[in-house]
């Protein structure tokens, strides 16, 4: 199974949208989650449509940040501003829980969001992969430039 995870901000942009169906045609992945898009949630239906994602949930921005995406063949689990959670049928009979996942870029808003991933690891038997952009770091070496980061947050996620 392919799975593209993409913080593409600009969708709104036909420029933008030319790439993404350029990028989904070249590499047709199975899966496909958004983030950042920035724009409302019906225009980014009507974008996900023409790439040729019938099935998908588009979350709404707020204000000046976030929107989500995702796109499958695959039974939604739930859904928040900032995941959207899927069990997958392979063929075979293989089923699996994938969540994208976009953590706020506010670090005080980031203990509901690791408070969320905790309750979603305790719903659901199957296998599970967590992806997307976090927004947190484990190790300083992973950080270029700007201010250090904490090393309680580092060690919270």
């Amino acid at each position: 199974m392919k799975i593209l995870s993409w913080n593409v901000r600009g969708l709104g942009n036909p420029r933008a949208v030319r790439r993404l169906r350029h990028s989904l045609k070249l590499h047709n992945p199975q899966v496909v989650f958004f983030m950042e898009t920035k724009i409302n949630k019906f225009k980014m239906e009507k974008v996900r449509q023409s790439c040729g994602y019938q099935f998908g949930i588009d979350v709404e921005y707020l204000g000046s940040r976030g929107g989500l995406s995702l796109a499958w063949r695959i039974i939604l689990q739930n859904f928040s501003h900032c995941h959207i959670d899927v069990i997958v049928n392979e063929d075979g009979g293989k089923k699996w829980r994938l969540t994208g996942f976009y953590g706020s870029p506010y670090t005080n808003e980031r203990d509901e969001a690791w408070n969320l991933l905790r309750r979603l690891r305790n719903q659901g038997e199957y296998p599970w992969l967590v992806y997307g952009d976090f927004n947190e770091i484990l190790y300083s070496f992973e950080k270029k430039g700007g201010l250090p980061r904490d090393e309680k947050k580092m060690e919270e996620f």
